[in-house]
């Protein structure tokens, strides 16, 4: 079953309490929710907050993410994505997972514009990984983020006769789509809930009731056409 995790800082805390019992994400980025969320979730998911921070232009500092993540990671249900880079190519993304002080509770990262080869290694080494996107890739459900997506679940398929646990970052879209991520998370309830045709604990009713398959199905992989 697909675990919908919701993005954070939610404001009014009359709309975060709305959503006691939920899953949430909370980024390093914008820490303002933790111990809001351990007190009312079910589960957490801490952000190393590289996306925002790769927008914003501004520098990462991983030793304070290990040491915020520390004391979070003690909850049995809280799990970490680990340091990645976008863009900064695989060598630097595999330095990154060997200098996680985590273990298990770490989930890594593979970029789509990755070699499929190396998604698969992750899935072998590690209980949960997580899928970000690329410039390439960047909008999520575009036909070219569907192809790649296709490719990656036919190699998934292919070496597992249960798939592993895949977490798609930004990935809230996906719900009730073909993929069957394990988790996605957005921010899209922290953003739009003030809207008057909304509430927060609305839209979380919509998105958590929408889940994906169990199993895959393979589908073709269609050649890109090169004018």
């Amino acid at each position: 079953m697909m675990v919908h995790y919701h993005g954070t800082p939610i404001t009014p805390l009359t709309a975060l309490y709305q959503l006691a019992g939920r899953c949430f994400c909370v980024s390093h980025a914008r820490p303002d929710d933790v111990a809001r969320v351990h007190q009312i979730g079910q589960s957490v998911m801490l952000d190393n907050g590289a996306f925002s921070k790769w927008k914003r232009g501004a520098e990462t500092d991983w030793p304070a993410y290990y040491d915020w993540c520390d004391r979070w990671l003690d909850f049995p249900t809280t799990w970490a994505v680990i340091p990645d880079v976008i863009d900064g190519g695989s060598q630097l993304q595999d330095a990154l997972i060997r200098e996680s002080p985590h273990g298990q509770k770490g989930a890594p990262v593979w970029h789509m514009d990755e070699p499929l080869h190396r998604l698969l290694r992750l899935c072998q080494e590690w209980p949960r990984v997580c899928i970000g996107s690329t410039a390439e890739y960047a909008v999520v459900l575009s036909d070219p983020w569907r192809r790649r997506m296709n490719e990656c679940f036919n190699a998934l398929a292919a070496e597992h006769r249960r798939l592993p646990m895949i977490h798609m970052l930004r990935g809230m879209q996906c719900s009730g789509r073909e993929w069957p991520f394990a988790s996605v998370d957005s921010t899209d309830i922290a953003q739009n809930h003030n809207r008057p045709q909304n509430t927060a604990r609305g839209m979380a009713d919509r998105w958590d009731a929408m889940q994906t398959p169990g199993r895959w199905e393979r589908r073709p992989e269609q050649m890109e056409l090169v004018a």
